[in-house]
């Protein structure tokens, strides 16, 4: 194993190389190194021999020890502090509030306080405030009705597979862009510390999917890989993942209009269509089945994991509309029409995924009714976004998905504390 010797850059430092022995000496030193057949083991007289080289050893060893921790020293003392803080272009100096920016903010970005955007620490503390675990959901009831041939009918079972065949790796995708691209961009710390609340939520989320997977005892690789063999799942993912592509890329940067409008289309993307359209369908139709005495722990993880993401959604609406407001520039008359076909778009997609997933009527709803649904939500999710309705007089056919999350509410959902799967936060010492 190398040690900070080995790599040493400092030539006087470096262990000296072996040198050369005489063509004399060489069969002498074979002989010592290599034993012969006829070896002994050492007898009582070696023993000091063999003790003075272990005292040796450990001089040696003393040595370099004492070398190291010289070394170490030495390259302390020899540290310049400032190259590692020159790309902050603040000097010593203090943040203060104004100085902060959602996107090309040049201040210090590891200064959490004082707040500029309150809303996003309080996200935070939400988010931590109702932290959950799958294993914490009893399946035995899901796994006895999944077993049985008689416990759900055919397109009930193609409900949950297509479900967790699409949320299984739908979340995956979220956390990939929230780690590899979004985290990058976005120059705010406490928005950075919301978006690592939020990247360790999807991954409890793809937990919790693995977790109704292995518990049902279904084909995990069947279900993991459906993003890749089913059209209408397919389809939703290759969207989503287009619109992470040029982000992604290392060499991307914000600071001007065309990168500052290319992240602001990731973040609608993302949180508007991804999170705030494609999940509707599944969480509907899985919920409608929880509140049929049916699939109750897969019901209940999906419960937790909708209110998760409706955090998620009105984190990333108040982050693309704070970028609005910072960056009037970036929302052009023509950017309006694009983010309104991107919502159209995303709506459309999970209406195919609608038609595939309910053939027939199932769960009390139908394709027709979900298509109904999703105009109500493309229509909300382009007033948030400040943009004009598509669908005038759309309506929500399905009113009891207000008892789990209340899509005319969800500014104010988390403001009342939810105590149905909080956990303490107590340690024992």
């Amino acid at each position: 194993m190398l040690s900070w010797d080995d790599i040493d850059s400092k030539p006087e430092q470096k262990a000296k190389e072996p040198q050369p022995v005489p063509g004399a000496l060489q069969s002498e030193q074979q002989a010592v190194t290599e034993p012969s057949a006829n070896y002994q083991v050492e007898s009582a007289s070696s023993a000091p021999a063999s003790t003075a080289a272990q005292e040796e050893g450990a001089t040696a060893s003393s040595a370099s020890a004492s070398s190291a921790v010289e070394a170490a020293r030495a390259a302390v003392n020899d540290l310049d502090p400032a190259p590692g803080l020159e790309e902050l272009e603040m000097g010593a100096a203090r943040i203060e509030v104004d100085e902060k920016r959602i996107i090309n903010c040049r201040a210090d970005l590891n200064q959490l306080v004082p707040f500029k955007y309150d809303w996003a620490w309080q996200k935070y503390l939400d988010g931590c405030a109702n932290h959950w675990m799958p294993q914490e959901v009893n399946m035995n009831k899901d796994v006895s009705m999944w077993k049985d041939p008689d416990g759900l009918t055919e397109d009930e079972r193609r409900i949950v597979e297509y479900s967790l065949g699409y949320f299984s790796t739908a979340d995956s995708l979220v956390a990939n862009n929230l780690v590899l691209a979004i985290y990058r961009h976005i120059t705010n710390p406490e928005c950075r510390q919301y978006i690592l609340r939020q990247s360790f939520e999807e991954a409890i989320h793809t937990h919790a999917y693995q977790y109704c997977v292995e518990s049902l005892g279904m084909d995990e690789g069947e279900v993991f890989n459906m993003y890749r063999e089913v059209p209408s799942v397919a389809k939703k993912a290759a969207w989503s993942l287009s619109h992470t592509q040029s982000i992604g890329d290392p060499n991307f940067k914000t600071g001007t209009p065309e990168a500052d409008q290319e992240l602001l289309r990731n973040l609608i993307a993302f949180y508007a269509v991804t999170e705030g359209i494609f999940f509707y369908c599944g969480f509907t139709q899985i919920l409608s089945m929880g509140r049929r005495n049916k699939m109750t722990g897969v019901a209940e993880q999906f419960q937790y994991i909708l209110r998760d993401e409706s955090m998620h959604l009105n984190f990333g609406i108040d982050v693309i509309n704070q970028i609005k407001l910072e960056n009037p520039h970036l929302w052009t008359d023509a950017f309006q029409q694009e983010v309104t076909q991107m919502i159209l778009e995303g709506m459309e997609l999970e209406v195919a995924y609608a038609r595939d997933t309910m053939p027939r009527g199932v769960l009390g709803m139908n394709a027709a009714m979900m298509e109904e649904y999703l105009h109500f939500i493309a229509n909300r999710r382009l007033s948030q976004l400040g943009l004009k309705e598509q669908f005038p007089g759309a309506q929500n056919p399905f009113p009891w998905m207000s008892e789990i999350m209340d899509l005319r509410k969800e500014k104010n959902f988390f403001e009342t504390r939810v105590i149905e799967y909080q956990t303490g936060g107590a340690l024992q010492w």
